[in-house]
């Protein structure tokens, strides 16, 4: 066990310099941080030592941790297990931006006329570094889709709505945005930078992006950028099911995509969202 430092040389009443007392509470908010988009990351219920092997942080920090965010509501225990959860107040927190983010409203609007228009599936959502984060989701009236995808993370050079929204960024802003290998999702997927670039590029010649099975077995996809910021951060897709859309399909909607998108950067930029 560490013994305590009684130095005397220090502040009066054990009390840590300034500068040591505040570098001290960052690093537990970035661990508490940090801690919890691991459990974001994973689809189950983690034990100590699981969060150990994943996040390295001793094991006598974890147990503050653990029972701090326990007991503001962050996380929920298995008391059978020892095994903890995401708890409801991630939810509620993660609510709340939806609900304060301006752009929704217009985008959950544009996203239900596109399904309408085209009987598929329609997406909303805006890059987060190196992924992309569905905000908004309308199912396919044939859909058997159960589980909503709001709050789902994807890499972006993986799905059709991370494409687009690279496409806005330079080489050499996607070059440092990405790490390499690129992550396959299914055996589809563009591992390959070279070959990512020359997607992109496609992508910005035709004016949206398209996947097939790249991010998804049987599923195909088209998105476009929704034009309000520059570079764009949101875009709108619409996935289809490889056996009910043939490439004029895909072009078909996709030209509808670009169309509802350029509108609805007008709806956006008119209000004065930035």
């Amino acid at each position: 066990m560490a013994q305590r430092d009684t130095r005397t040389d220090g502040p009066p009443n054990g009390a840590h310099p300034a500068g040591q007392s505040e570098q001290s509470g960052v690093k537990s908010a970035r661990r508490a941080i940090d801690l919890i988009e691991t459990f974001a990351a994973n689809d189950m219920w983690l034990s100590l030592s699981d969060l150990h092997a994943r996040t390295g942080f001793p094991r006598s920090s974890l147990h503050g941790l653990l029972r701090t965010l326990l007991e503001a509501g962050w996380l929920d225990t298995d008391p059978n297990t020892a095994r903890y959860r995401l708890g409801v107040r991630a939810l509620i927190c993660g609510t709340a931006y939806l609900d304060r983010d301006p752009v929704v409203p217009y985008a959950t609007e544009a996203i239900e006329r596109l399904r309408e228009q085209t009987g598929f599936t329609a997406h909303f959502a805006r890059r987060d570094g190196a992924h992309v984060v569905y905000l908004e989701t309308r199912e396919s009236r044939r859909s058997t889709h159960l589980v909503s995808r709001v709050g789902r993370t994807l890499p972006a050079h993986a799905t059709a709505l991370g494409k687009a929204l690279l496409a806005e960024l330079t080489g050499e802003e996607i070059d440092a945005l990405l790490t390499t290998p690129l992550r396959a999702l299914t055996p589809a997927t563009i591992t390959s930078p070279e070959d990512l670039h020359r997607d992109l590029a496609a992508t910005r010649e035709r004016g949206y992006a398209a996947e097939t099975e790249e991010s998804g077995a049987g599923v195909r996809c088209v998105a476009a950028v929704v034009p309000y910021r520059i570079p764009a951060t949101d875009a709108i897709s619409c996935s289809m099911p490889v056996g009910e859309a043939s490439d004029a399909d895909a072009a078909r909607v996709a030209e509808l995509l670009i169309d509802t998108t350029a509108e609805l950067g007008q709806q956006l930029r008119r209000a004065g969202i930035r």
